[in-house]
């Protein structure tokens, strides 16, 4: 992929599509995190999904894709690489191994939306908030912790991500803080403790 779709370096902060300025093209991830959000009529950002490497995200109705309406952000340094219809039909033809990995990552997509809209409708505020934490840390809720990992979100954009107010997702955050499992810093948040989170996460705490 190196060789066939050369990588382009976005900052963070940079816009990778807008609705001001749509593209038809196929993007894939390769380090770095995105932001992909939609802005309301009332001018308030709803993140739709914060993508990790090897995410595959644009407008390419050839493999499903649809992102009209929406806004892709580099929340730190990415590496993306992009494919417009043509190269994506070229590589999808040429080698099965492509096309295989892609509807896998695409699947693996739809899941981790559908166990959001899940979250969204049966689990507490609480919970929601340590499991999207869980996430954005890159921690499982089971298994080995590889240490913290800064998340680098607005109490907005996590908000948004949640479907719930400001006000009340800063202050589960404050709680969290207050009980030492979280550290808030400006513009980041840390994890501490690790076991006390993915309790929460459990909403057995």
């Amino acid at each position: 992929m190196d060789l066939m779709a050369p990588a382009r370096l976005f900052h963070r902060g940079e816009l990778v599509f807008s609705q001001a300025q749509p593209v038809t093209a196929l993007f894939i991830l390769k380090t770095g995190r995105v932001r992909v959000f939609r802005v309301a009529e009332d001018g308030k950002a709803l993140t739709m999904a914060i993508l990790e490497p090897g995410a595959v995200f644009g407008e390419m109705l050839l493999v499903g894709q649809s992102m009209y309406d929406n806004y892709a952000e580099a929340i730190e340094d990415s590496s993306i690489c992009r494919l417009g219809a043509d190269e994506v039909e070229r590589f999808l033809i040429s080698d099965p191994r492509i096309a295989i990995r892609i509807s896998r990552i695409l699947g693996e997509q739809v899941a981790r939306l559908e166990e959001r809209l899940t979250d969204l409708a049966l689990r507490p505020l609480a919970a929601r908030v340590a499991s999207t934490l869980l996430s954005l840390a890159g921690t499982p809720r089971n298994g080995m912790f590889s240490g913290p990992r800064p998340i680098r979100l607005t109490h907005e954009q996590i908000a948004g991500l949640l479907g719930a107010t400001r006000e009340a997702t800063s202050k589960t955050l404050a709680d969290f803080a207050s009980q030492g499992i979280i550290r808030q810093g400006r513009g980041r948040i840390t994890v501490q403790n690790i076991t006390a989170l993915r309790a929460k996460a459990r909403g057995t705490a």
